[in-house]
């Protein structure tokens, strides 16, 4: 184990011996590190929190500190981390509000600068926040979904797999699976360049892209659509959409008002 002297690392820590601790990072708390992780200086690490193997945090990271809520009133809540995450400069994630409700990021994610993730989120696998990425608490993001610069999520709300937020966007209600979204709660296209990188065929997204057309071609009830699109036979992707869109509790996210959009997010007006 690599340990700076400035670092100061509690007793009840448990920290794996590959892992890399550098100058001036406090460890607060019965932190649990895993194998060939990287933590730089500065850093700030505490509370219940299990970090798994391979992840990177970068200087000045705040990781498993309490949370921010009113409610809050000092129990020992949980952070959990998985593996080959990268948290770079000065990004905060707060640890769960309440016993039995921790902060859970999965694998492979990627938090930029100043990215926030807040109590009781949920971060699936292959996830990019870009610099100054906002999650409000009980936020729940997919696998492979991209939340760009400067971007805010409102508590509770759902962040679809593969889906894309367009840099200064913000979400209210629910970002739908598969979709690129901007400015306030407005699906602009069909994230096809995504869906192809992720290994979707031709098929599969020509699926996508009937059902898109149908949900959001122009603003409508949403309801309605599902009912309409359930009709027919859908592929497992569309399937997938029209599950997203029916589980909703906080509204779901929808076309421009008074426009159409094709496929592609351009105008047909």
């Amino acid at each position: 184990m690599a340990i700076h002297p400035t670092a100061q690392v509690d007793a009840r820590a448990a920290i794996d011996g590959t892992v890399e601790i550098g100058p001036f990072v406090i460890v607060d708390g019965p932190v649990t590190v895993g194998a060939r992780t990287r933590i730089m200086a500065n850093a700030y690490l505490a509370g219940q929190t299990t970090i798994g193997c391979d992840n990177t945090i970068h200087m000045g990271a705040v990781i498993g500190h309490e949370p921010q809520d009113l409610a809050f009133s000092g129990e020992e809540t949980v952070l959990r981390i998985g593996d080959r995450n990268v948290f770079r400069e000065h990004c905060e994630v707060h640890r769960g509000s309440k016993p039995g409700s921790p902060t859970i990021i999965g694998d492979d994610n990627y938090l930029m600068t100043h990215a926030h993730v807040a109590h009781d989120c949920r971060i699936d696998n292959h996830v990019i926040l870009a610099t100054g990425a906002t999650l409000g608490g009980h936020v729940q993001v997919a696998d492979r979904a991209f939340i760009s610069g400067n971007c805010v999520v409102h508590q509770f709300v759902r962040i679809g797999r593969l889906s894309i937020m367009r840099g200064l966007s913000r979400a209210p209600r629910d970002v739908p699976p598969f979709v690129i979204l901007d400015e306030t709660s407005t699906v602009r296209a069909l994230n096809r360049v995504g869906l192809r990188r992720a290994g979707f065929g031709p098929q599969q997204i020509r699926d996508l892209q009937k059902a898109f057309r149908h949900l959001f071609r122009t603003r409508r009830n949403l309801r309605l659509a599902v009912s309409e699109l359930e009709s027919g036979l859908l592929s497992p992707e569309a399937q997938h959409l029209v599950d997203f869109i029916k589980e909703t509790r906080r509204g779901v996210s929808t076309a421009p008002r008074g426009a159409r959009v094709d496929s592609d997010g351009n105008s047909a007006d």
